[in-house]
């Protein structure tokens, strides 16, 4: 089995889109893939052998991704020499495009994932009237696809009733290796919550799409009870400084974190809060509570796949910070309830499990080369 994976985000990017085409090249590798990545980068970054990269601007709406203008016959050139079974394109960008229009040329089965609600986030920045044209044109693209593949049953209805077909659920997992309670780090607790005072945290992008001021709102009512914690918020983007403008004195902001030390703040938190209700699946519910953190969550998107409410956490109604903040005051003054949530959340993500997730992709990557095999004997 021979596949190329186009993606318009990767790695140094940090955000669930490259986390996951990282793992899926990890996976690979270790189950005996040939495999190709073409993903955004430049000469000074390094990567695996056998990854096609391409320098790009940031996107606007999206920094994360890169907005690359591929040199297509490079593409070719080294795609005729690795000879692709399939081609899973993860994204719909310039990249995205440039591996659809190799696989129609030549014939290669294609699959391909949704992972981000862009027309959701076009209202976050004004550009609502864009919203059935974004649509319409992402219906094209994934209508050339063998699977469309969905990360959460949510995300696969909203398509259903989009018109998108051959739709098929592609879930995500967590390394509990990487995301476990046995980061805690004494000096974070020191260093951003006093001796006993519940420490909350928030780890992702800050843009307007993370509905972060229903979160801010929540914080200001729980302040105005004289209700003792402190928060921190870890991540970065183009919210930051108007969010730190306006944040109160309990709320710290520690910028982008990665690796182990990221891990230790999920670790060193006691309750884990996020207000967006656009997600797809949100892995960074799923790096909480194998962290051993309870989510305050909106209640909206893909976030429904794993916060079970008064389970594993409490769910919010999505832009309602009265209710984020009710939900908030109950973990907080209650250790009892956080201390349960807490173990409810590790055995909720032990079943999560990576093997299983890529094995199950790989086996609809076999099947759809298989079928297509059998189309052209038969053509």
């Amino acid at each position: 089995m021979r596949v190329c994976v186009f993606s318009d985000t990767y790695l140094p990017q940090v955000n669930g889109v490259s986390n996951t085409v990282h793992r899926l090249k990890e996976s690979m590798d270790t189950s005996g893939i040939d495999n190709m990545l073409v993903v955004p980068g430049d000469a000074n970054t390094q990567y695996h052998d056998n990854t096609l990269r391409f320098d790009g601007l940031n996107f606007f709406l999206y920094p994360e991704l890169k907005l690359v203008l591929p040199r297509y016959s490079e593409i070719k050139e080294q795609l005729d020499r690795f000879k692709p079974d399939l081609i899973h394109l993860v994204t719909e960008f310039s990249l995205g495009l440039a591996g659809l229009k190799y696989a129609r040329d030549h014939a290669v089965p294609i699959v391909s994932s949704y992972h981000t609600n862009f027309p959701d986030y076009l209202k976050y920045y004004n550009f609502q009237f864009l919203e059935e044209v974004i649509w319409k044109y992402l219906k094209w693209f994934h209508s050339f696809s063998r699977i469309n593949y969905c990360p959460t049953s949510v995300t696969l209805l909203k398509l259903q009733e989009k018109g998108f077909n051959n739709l098929e659920l592609w879930s995500r997992g967590i390394d509990s290796k990487r995301f476990n309670p046995g980061w805690r780090d004494h000096l974070i607790r020191e260093k951003y919550a006093a001796h006993n005072e519940p420490l909350l945290l928030y780890v992702g992008r800050l843009a307007p799409e993370k509905e972060l001021s229903v979160l801010m709102n929540a914080a200001g009512i729980l302040n105005s009870k004289d209700i003792a914690y402190k928060m921190v918020i870890v991540g970065d983007g183009p919210s930051r400084i108007a969010l730190e403008n306006e944040k109160p004195d309990n709320v710290c902001f520690a910028g982008y974190k990665s690796g182990q030390e990221l891990q230790a703040f999920y670790a060193s938190a006691d309750l884990f809060v996020f207000p967006s209700s656009t997600e797809t699946y949100g892995n960074v519910i799923l790096e909480a509570m194998a962290s051993g953190l309870p989510v305050v969550g909106a209640y909206g998107g893909g976030v429904i796949e794993n916060l079970i409410h008064e389970y594993n956490g409490l769910a919010f109604s999505p832009g309602n910070y009265f209710n984020m903040a009710e939900c908030m005051e109950k973990l907080i003054i209650d250790p009892q309830l956080r201390q349960s949530m807490s173990a409810n959340a590790l055995h909720h993500v032990s079943a999560k499990d990576w093997p299983a997730v890529f094995n199950s992709l790989f086996a609809g990557y076999a099947k759809v080369i298989k079928e297509n095999k059998l189309i052209n004997k038969s053509a």
